[in-house]
């Protein structure tokens, strides 16, 4: 996946997806994890690269509840949308992953207001 400067990406969505791995994902060795994640999610990345981004927080060693967070950034709606449909196709979604929470929202547009001095 490309990465792009930031002034060239602008979001009108950020979506917080809480996630937990799950025993079957931490079954398999680490080499194996890499050329699934080749497989199945490199793929779905790969077609929305122009238009959804994506980082990854390991949150495990903070929390119980998850183990992950994945921080998607769109252009649109609809690209997030289809992005989620096509990963739900996949064995991360599910079987290697259950999806605990997910957290959309938008920049804060309260925050870009000045504040009075």
């Amino acid at each position: 996946m490309t990465t792009q400067p930031p002034e060239a990406f602008q979001p009108v969505l950020t979506v917080f997806m809480l996630v937990k791995s799950l025993p079957e994902w931490l079954a398999i060795p680490g080499d194996q994890r890499h050329e699934a994640l080749a497989r199945h999610v490199e793929p779905v990345l790969a077609r929305y690269q122009d238009e959804v981004r994506v980082r990854f927080y390991d949150v495990e060693f903070y929390s119980a509840n998850v183990t992950d967070v994945w921080i998607w950034e769109a252009r649109s709606h609809q690209a997030y949308q289809r992005l989620v449909e096509d990963l739900r196709d996949t064995p991360f979604w599910d079987r290697y992953f259950q999806i605990v929470d997910i957290l959309p929202g938008v920049a804060n547009t309260y925050g870009a207001k000045p504040l009075a001095a």
